[in-house]
Protein backbone atom coordinates (compact mmCIF):
# COMPACT_ATOMS: atom_id res chain seq x y z
CA UNK A 1 0.00 0.00 0.00
CA UNK A 2 1.43 3.39 -0.96
CA UNK A 3 1.81 6.26 1.50
CA UNK A 4 -0.89 8.14 -0.43
CA UNK A 5 -3.32 5.23 0.10
CA UNK A 6 -2.38 5.03 3.79
CA UNK A 7 -3.08 8.74 4.21
CA UNK A 8 -6.35 8.56 2.30
CA UNK A 9 -7.53 5.63 4.44
CA UNK A 10 -6.48 7.51 7.59
CA UNK A 11 -8.49 10.54 6.46
CA UNK A 12 -11.54 8.39 5.71
CA UNK A 13 -11.30 6.72 9.13
CA UNK A 14 -11.17 10.14 10.84
CA UNK A 15 -14.16 11.29 8.77
CA UNK A 16 -16.06 8.15 9.81
CA UNK A 17 -15.24 8.76 13.50
CA UNK A 18 -16.47 12.34 13.27
CA UNK A 19 -19.53 11.20 11.34
CA UNK A 20 -20.42 8.81 14.15
CA UNK A 21 -19.80 11.51 16.77
CA UNK A 22 -22.31 13.78 15.04
CA UNK A 23 -24.75 10.87 14.62
CA UNK A 24 -24.47 10.21 18.36
CA UNK A 25 -25.04 13.89 19.09
CA UNK A 26 -27.95 14.62 16.77
CA UNK A 27 -29.70 11.23 16.47
CA UNK A 28 -28.90 9.53 19.77
CA UNK A 29 -29.15 12.87 21.61
CA UNK A 30 -25.82 12.44 23.42
CA UNK A 31 -24.58 15.98 23.98
CA UNK A 32 -20.78 16.18 23.96
CA UNK A 33 -18.98 17.48 27.02
CA UNK A 34 -16.02 19.86 26.63
CA UNK A 35 -13.49 16.99 26.66
CA UNK A 36 -15.53 15.21 23.97
CA UNK A 37 -15.36 18.34 21.83
CA UNK A 38 -11.58 18.51 22.32
CA UNK A 39 -11.35 14.87 21.21
CA UNK A 40 -13.32 15.77 18.09
CA UNK A 41 -10.87 18.59 17.41
CA UNK A 42 -8.00 16.12 17.78
CA UNK A 43 -9.59 13.63 15.38
CA UNK A 44 -10.31 16.48 12.94
CA UNK A 45 -6.70 17.70 13.13
CA UNK A 46 -5.39 14.17 12.56
CA UNK A 47 -7.75 13.74 9.60
CA UNK A 48 -6.64 17.07 8.17
CA UNK A 49 -2.99 16.01 8.33
CA UNK A 50 -3.87 12.71 6.65
CA UNK A 51 -5.80 14.56 3.93
CA UNK A 52 -3.04 17.06 3.19
CA UNK A 53 -0.48 14.23 3.11
CA UNK A 54 -2.69 12.25 0.71
CA UNK A 55 -3.11 15.22 -1.61
CA UNK A 56 0.55 16.24 -1.50
CA UNK A 57 1.98 12.69 -1.60
CA UNK A 58 5.40 13.79 -0.30
CA UNK A 59 8.58 11.79 -0.58
CA UNK A 60 11.56 11.40 1.71
CA UNK A 61 11.70 13.90 4.55
CA UNK A 62 8.19 15.20 3.75
CA UNK A 63 6.75 11.84 4.73
CA UNK A 64 8.71 11.99 7.99
CA UNK A 65 7.20 15.43 8.67
CA UNK A 66 3.67 14.08 8.12
CA UNK A 67 4.42 11.04 10.29
CA UNK A 68 5.51 13.40 13.07
CA UNK A 69 2.40 15.58 12.68
CA UNK A 70 0.15 12.51 12.76
CA UNK A 71 1.97 11.30 15.87
CA UNK A 72 1.47 14.70 17.56
CA UNK A 73 -2.22 15.13 16.69
CA UNK A 74 -3.18 11.56 17.52
CA UNK A 75 -1.07 11.75 20.69
CA UNK A 76 -2.93 14.87 21.82
CA UNK A 77 -6.23 13.09 21.14
CA UNK A 78 -5.05 10.09 23.16
CA UNK A 79 -4.10 12.42 26.02
CA UNK A 80 -7.52 14.09 26.12
CA UNK A 81 -9.34 10.75 25.89
CA UNK A 82 -7.17 9.33 28.68
CA UNK A 83 -7.94 12.38 30.83
CA UNK A 84 -11.67 11.84 30.34
CA UNK A 85 -11.36 8.15 31.18
CA UNK A 86 -9.51 9.11 34.35
CA UNK A 87 -12.31 11.53 35.31
CA UNK A 88 -14.94 8.88 34.54
CA UNK A 89 -13.25 6.46 36.93
CA UNK A 90 -12.99 8.88 39.85
CA UNK A 91 -15.16 8.17 42.90
CA UNK A 92 -18.38 10.24 42.71
CA UNK A 93 -17.28 12.54 45.55
CA UNK A 94 -13.97 13.32 43.77
CA UNK A 95 -15.53 14.39 40.45
CA UNK A 96 -15.19 18.14 39.83
CA UNK A 97 -18.46 20.06 39.77
CA UNK A 98 -20.04 21.05 36.48
CA UNK A 99 -18.92 24.40 35.16
CA UNK A 100 -19.94 26.77 32.42
CA UNK A 101 -20.44 25.39 28.92
CA UNK A 102 -17.56 25.52 26.45
CA UNK A 103 -19.16 28.25 24.34
CA UNK A 104 -19.65 30.47 27.41
CA UNK A 105 -16.06 29.91 28.54
CA UNK A 106 -14.75 30.74 25.07
CA UNK A 107 -16.83 33.92 25.07
CA UNK A 108 -15.61 35.27 28.42
CA UNK A 109 -12.24 33.69 29.21
CA UNK A 110 -8.82 33.79 27.55
CA UNK A 111 -8.05 30.65 25.53
CA UNK A 112 -5.34 29.55 28.00
CA UNK A 113 -7.85 29.62 30.87
CA UNK A 114 -10.41 27.71 28.79
CA UNK A 115 -7.85 24.99 28.03
CA UNK A 116 -6.91 24.65 31.70
CA UNK A 117 -10.56 24.48 32.82
CA UNK A 118 -11.58 21.96 30.15
CA UNK A 119 -8.61 19.68 30.73
CA UNK A 120 -9.23 19.71 34.47
CA UNK A 121 -12.63 18.21 33.64
CA UNK A 122 -16.04 18.70 35.13
CA UNK A 123 -19.07 16.71 36.19
CA UNK A 124 -20.54 16.36 32.70
CA UNK A 125 -17.24 14.81 31.52
CA UNK A 126 -17.60 12.07 34.14
CA UNK A 127 -21.03 10.96 32.96
CA UNK A 128 -21.06 7.72 30.95
CA UNK A 129 -24.23 7.39 28.90
CA UNK A 130 -22.96 5.28 26.00
CA UNK A 131 -21.07 1.99 25.97
CA UNK A 132 -20.07 -0.50 23.31
CA UNK A 133 -18.58 -3.84 24.34
CA UNK A 134 -18.32 -2.47 27.87
CA UNK A 135 -16.19 0.54 26.90
CA UNK A 136 -17.27 4.18 27.05
CA UNK A 137 -16.85 6.47 24.06
CA UNK A 138 -13.53 8.06 25.18
CA UNK A 139 -12.02 4.57 25.45
CA UNK A 140 -12.97 3.94 21.82
CA UNK A 141 -11.56 7.32 20.82
CA UNK A 142 -8.32 6.44 22.61
CA UNK A 143 -8.12 3.07 20.81
CA UNK A 144 -8.95 4.66 17.44
CA UNK A 145 -6.41 7.49 17.91
CA UNK A 146 -3.75 4.97 18.93
CA UNK A 147 -4.47 2.81 15.87
CA UNK A 148 -4.62 5.81 13.52
CA UNK A 149 -1.40 7.21 14.93
CA UNK A 150 0.45 3.93 14.51
CA UNK A 151 -1.04 3.38 11.04
CA UNK A 152 -0.11 6.89 9.91
CA UNK A 153 3.40 6.88 11.36
CA UNK A 154 4.29 3.43 10.06
CA UNK A 155 2.62 4.01 6.69
CA UNK A 156 4.47 7.26 6.14
CA UNK A 157 7.84 6.09 7.43
CA UNK A 158 7.87 2.85 5.47
CA UNK A 159 10.47 3.11 2.72
CA UNK A 160 11.91 6.46 3.79
CA UNK A 161 15.21 5.14 5.14
CA UNK A 162 18.25 6.58 3.44
CA UNK A 163 20.21 4.14 1.30
CA UNK A 164 23.53 3.01 2.75
CA UNK A 165 26.61 4.07 0.76
CA UNK A 166 29.53 1.67 0.59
Amino acid sequence: MSARQVNLLGFLACAALLGYAYYAQFHLHLDPCPLCIFQRVGVFATGLVFLIAAVQAPRGWGRRVYATLIMLTSGATIGVAARQLYIQHLPPDAVPSCGASLDIMLKFLPLKDVLVKVLSGSGECAKVDWRFLGLAMPAWVLIAALALGAFGVLGNLRGTARPQHR
